[in-house]
């Protein structure tokens, strides 16, 4: 595609997202599961899908930021077929919040505009940098996830399933990029991504 080819889906993906129109090409895994919530439960249920609906925002953005400089096509097709799985995760997780009587963060254009920005930065340090950048952040998110997947209501199947089938998706999109080569990104620029990581957890909790 051209590089207008690419703006173009590009902020055709930002909008679906801000819109809530993402949809799933796979099977919401929280479909079969129980979810019988007191309303304090519900409220804290939807506080951690609301900062995981942001999460995966942000994942959408630092992929396509990275596609959009990424210098292989090799290096793109992979970003793109992941950035399709965050696009899954995107749609269960506003599912969730609408299941939960809830609403994803207002702070969600902020994050993304942040997340591309520094996509595009990383991918224009060459695709070996760029698939550290993808493990680095899986490893991040992986761990994020078992946080909440604890942190859930024990009640909350529904919401449990989900986050359990994105970590999945998330140790896979790691390990890959591990195998094409990314490198391993030094013990203080993993500190500053795990803070950064408490910082949109922090914020998009409440709002």
């Amino acid at each position: 595609m051209t590089t207008l080819d690419n703006c173009l889906k590009t902020l055709d993906g930002a909008l679906r997202s801000f819109a809530g129109t993402v949809s799933a090409k796979r099977d919401n895994p929280g479909t079969d599961e129980s979810s019988n919530l007191t309303d304090e439960e519900r409220r804290h249920a939807a506080g951690l899908m609301r900062v995981n609906h942001c999460g995966e925002i942000c994942a959408q953005a630092l992929y396509q930021g990275q596609a959009c400089t990424a210098q292989s096509e090799t290096l793109r097709e992979a970003l793109d077929a992941a950035a399709r799985d965050e696009e899954d995760h995107l749609a269960w997780c506003q599912e969730r919040l609408t299941e939960l009587e809830s609403r994803p963060s207002i702070l969600g254009p902020a994050f993304y505009a942040a997340s591309f920005a520094l996509g595009a930065a990383t991918g224009l340090l060459g695709d070996r940098v760029s698939l550290g950048f993808v493990k680095a952040t899986e490893d991040e998110v992986r761990e994020h996830l078992d946080r909440h997947i604890e942190q859930l209501p024990e009640a909350d199947g529904k919401s449990r399933a989900i986050l359990a089938a994105m970590r999945s998706d998330e140790a896979r999109h790691g390990e890959d990029a591990a195998r094409a080569g990314g490198v391993s990104y030094p013990l203080a620029v993993r500190n500053a991504m795990a803070l950064a990581s408490k910082v949109m957890t922090l914020s998009t909790y409440r709002m």
